[in-house]
C-alpha cells in the first residue's frame, strides 16, 4: 500500500512520544449522563465501565451545557436556518445568529466590537494573522496557551520580532519593553487572563500601569491581547473575569464559548476597527465555515443566562464549592496556588505519586487531570481540579475524603 512506508514512520514519530512521556493516554468515551439528584451533582458514564463518575476536570463552569433552555435555543435555530451554513462567512454564510451573537458577546464583556470564530484557539490564530507585520515586535509570558504561541508561528513572526519574559514577572517585562529593537513601529505585549495549568491570573491593572510610558513610543501602537478563555464567564463580581477582577482593562480581549457558557466557539473583542482588520485578515475566519446557527442560538442563551440574577447566583454558587475545596486542601496539607477561580492545581511535586493520586481518584470514580514530567519540569508534577457551579457539598466533600484516603 502506498501508505505503508509513512504509516510505519508515523508510528515511530509517536513510540518516541512515548519513550519520552509526552504521548496522550487513550481516550475515555463518555456514554452517559446522569442529572444531579439525591444531593448530588451530575455524573458520567463511561465506555466500558458500570460506574458513575463525578467530573473533576470540566471546563464548564457554569454547568450550563445541559440546561434545557440551551438545548431548546439551538434544535429553535437549527430548524429555522438548517445544522450548517453552506459557506463561509463573506460567501453569504453569515446568518442573523452569527451577528447577534457577536453583539450580545461585545456588550456582556464591554467591549464595542466582536467576531466569533470556531473555537478560541482559531481566534488566537486569526489575530495573530491580523496584527503581524515586518515591524511588529510581540512580547509574551512565559506560560502562555500553545494557541498563543502557535499564532505567532503561523503568522510568521521571526525570532528577533519577539520576547518571553519569566510568568506574571513585570521586571522582565520591562527589560523587553527597553529592549524592543529600532525600527519596530507596533508592539504586541500578549497573556492569559488566566492560566489554564496554574489557576492564577495576569496582574492587568500592573501591567497596564507598566506599560503607559511606552504608549507613544511605537507609531502604530503598543496594545495588550489578553486570552482570557478561562476567565469570562467563570469568576469577578459578575462573571467578567479577569478584567473584572483587576479592574483594569486589555485591548484586544480572546474569549471562548466552550468553557464557563458551556457551548462551543471563541471570539475577539475589541474596538470597531481591529475586528474589522480581523475579518479582512484573519485567514482562519476567512476561510473556514462558521459556527452552525444552532451553537450560536445556545451561546446567546447562555450569555442571557450568566448575565442575570441567576446566572450571578451560579457564579456565587460556583465561590462557594470553590472556597470549600481550597480550604479542605488546604486542611489536609496539600500545597496549592492561592486564587479566586475555579481551577485548583494541587502541586504534587513528584511524577509517580501523581500518576497514582490520578489513578487513586479513577477508583473512586473521580476524573482529574494529571501534569506530569516531561509535560511540565521535574518538582511542578500537578493534578488540576475545576470547581463547577453544579458541583454540591457533598460532591466536594466526597472528593477531600478520597483525597485524605490517599494520604492514610
Amino acid at each position: 500500500m502506498s501508505l505503508a512506508r509513512l504509516s510505519a514512520s508515523l508510528m515511530e514519530e509517536v513510540k518516541a512520544l512515548e519513550k519520552e512521556g509526552r504521548a496522550k493516554a487513550p481516550e475515555r468515551v463518555v456514554v452517559g449522563y446522569v442529572p444531579p439528584r439525591d444531593g448530588l451533582g451530575p455524573r458520567y458514564r463511561l465506555a466500558g465501565s458500570d460506574k458513575l463518575f463525578l467530573r473533576m476536570n470540566s471546563n464548564s463552569y457554569l454547568s450550563l451545557s445541559h440546561d434545557p433552555r440551551l438545548l431548546e435555543a439551538a434544535d429553535r435555530a437549527t430548524r429555522e436556518l438548517g445544522a450548517g451554513p453552506g459557506a463561509v462567512r463573506f460567501i453569504d454564510g453569515t446568518f442573523s445568529y452569527h451577528v447577534e451573537l457577536e453583539r450580545r458577546i461585545a456588550q456582556y464583556v464591554g467591549k464595542p466590537a466582536a467576531k466569533i470564530f470556531n473555537s478560541a484557539y482559531t481566534a488566537n490564530l486569526g489575530q495573530g494573522l491580523a496584527l503581524a507585520s515586518a515591524q511588529t515586535y510581540w512580547i509574551g509570558d512565559e506560560l502562555n496557551h500553545n494557541s498563543i504561541i502557535r499564532a505567532m508561528r503561523i503568522a510568521g513572526v521571526p525570532r528577533e520580532n519577539r520576547a518571553i519574559y519569566k510568568h506574571n514577572n513585570l521586571e522582565e517585562l520591562k527589560k523587553c519593553l527597553d529592549a524592543v529593537p529600532p525600527g519596530m513601529e507596533r508592539v504586541v505585549v500578549i497573556f492569559d487572563g488566566i492560566f489554564s495549568m496554574r489557576g492564577d491570573f495576569t496582574p492587568l491593572a500592573e501591567v497596564n500601569r507598566l506599560l503607559e510610558p511606552y504608549r507613544e513610543r511605537f507609531p502604530k501602537g503598543l496594545v495588550t491581547v489578553m486570552d482570557d478563555s478561562h476567565g469570562v464567564g467563570a469568576y469577578g463580581r459578575t462573571g467578567r473575569g479577569t478584567e473584572e477582577h483587576t479592574e483594569a482593562s486589555c485591548d484586544i480581549l480572546i474569549g471562548t464559548f466552550g468553557k464557563a457558557f458551556g457551548v462551543n466557539g471563541g471570539f475577539v473583542a475589541s474596538s470597531p476597527e481591529v475586528i474589522e482588520a480581523i475579518r479582512q485578515k484573519a485567514d482562519t475566519y476567512i476561510y473556514t465555515n462558521p459556527l452552525g446557527v444552532g451553537d450560536c442560538a445556545a451561546a446567546l442563551e447562555a450569555v442571557n443566562i450568566a448575565d442575570s440574577p441567576e446566572g450571578v447566583e451560579r457564579l456565587r454558587t460556583l465561590q462557594a464549592r470553590t472556597q470549600q475545596f481550597r480550604e479542605g486542601v488546604e486542611k489536609l496539607g496539600w500545597e496549592t496556588i492561592p486564587g479566586p477561580h475555579p481551577i485548583v492545581p494541587l502541586l504534587v511535586r513528584d511524577t509517580a505519586r501523581a500518576k497514582r493520586l490520578v489513578q487513586h481518584f479513577f477508583e473512586h470514580g473521580v476524573l482529574v487531570v494529571g501534569l506530569t514530567y516531561p509535560v511540565v519540569p521535574r518538582g511542578e508534577e500537578t493534578i488540576r481540579f475545576q470547581i463547577n457551579a453544579a458541583h454540591t457539598e457533598a460532591d466536594i466533600d466526597y472528593v477531600l475524603e478520597v483525597l485524605r484516603a490517599f494520604q492514610a
